[in-house]
């Protein structure tokens, strides 16, 4: 069963003193994923760099939660992952510095096994050919090892292994039956590929079968808003709460509120997950 899991940020209020000390003037944008399918619930602080007080606390992360983008001043912050319910004092699972440069865009993603799970850090495009789209492939199954992604008859990816990321392919705009195909099991999707337009397509497990959860990165708007609604699919996300708040300032600097706000939505098999559009695209 599809479920549309929206991740509830709080963010610190973006104000001179709220901003990270190493931070250069501009701002980029950050989204965070967890996409180990078999590595529980987790915590996830955001810290600025060399600053132990966390700017941002968000509980019980489960796997296929995938945040909408926030903007942040540019700087260095360190995003490290607890188990949930953990001490913030204890010591993170893992964690991965992110050096955010001004106008950039990055997704930092839990992938890999349980076992072997990794932050990886990912520079997001935001600029295509004229004309065209840009789709990359985020492939967070488990069950199936290698997936051939395909849009109609053209292949975008062959054989893409569990964890592993694509770089960006240049794809002619248009409405594609997007298919994923493992060794025992496919799914396909209709999706919209915009001239000027960036996408993530991951693939999931949902319990029995495959998934896919389209991400639009970036939109050909020459204005690049603060952020896009979160989206992903949650199988095995706990009960939401009924809120579904964006990642919102807080008024004041050097506050610290930690809370989680997640909401699902039934989809029909095979429907797809559009976001709003992250920072804007340029061709």
């Amino acid at each position: 069963m599809y479920r549309l899991v929206g991740l509830a940020l709080l963010a610190l209020g973006l104000l001179a003193g709220a901003a990270p000390a190493s931070a250069s003037q501009g701002s980029g944008w950050l989204r965070l994923a967890h996409l180990s399918p078999n590595t529980p619930a987790v915590d996830v602080y955001l810290y600025s760099f060399h600053n132990s007080k966390a700017l941002i606390v968000v509980h019980h992360v489960a796997y296929g939660t995938i945040s909408g983008y926030q903007k942040v001043p540019a700087g260095e912050y360190t995003v490290a992952m607890r188990a949930a319910g953990a001490s913030p004092s204890s010591a993170p699972v893992i964690s991965a510095t992110v050096d955010v440069q001004p106008g950039g865009a990055y997704t930092v993603a839990g992938l890999g096994p349980a076992k072997g799970l990794r932050l990886q850090v990912l520079r997001d495009r935001l600029t295509t050919p004229k004309g065209k789209a840009l789709v990359r492939i985020i492939q967070a199954s488990l069950t199936q090892h290698l997936v051939t992604l395909r849009a109609g008859h053209s292949v975008i990816a062959r054989h893409v292994a569990f964890g592993s990321v694509t770089s960006y392919k240049v794809v002619s705009p248009g409405s594609w039956n997007v298919s994923a195909t493992g060794r025992t099991d496919r799914t396909s999707s209709q999706i919209t590929l915009a001239a000027g337009t960036i996408h993530t397509i991951v693939v999931l497990d949902d319990p029995g079968h495959l998934a896919l959860d389209d991400l639009v990165d970036a939109a050909g708007s020459k204005v690049a808003p603060a952020g896009a609604p979160a989206t992903g699919l949650g199988g095995t996300a706990p009960s939401p709460a009924h809120s579904d708040l964006p990642w919102l300032a807080l008024i004041g600097a050097g506050a610290l509120v930690s809370m989680a706000g997640i909401v699902k939505a039934r989809r029909p098999a095979g429907a797809h997950a559009l976001g709003n559009g992250g920072p804007s695209a340029t061709a």
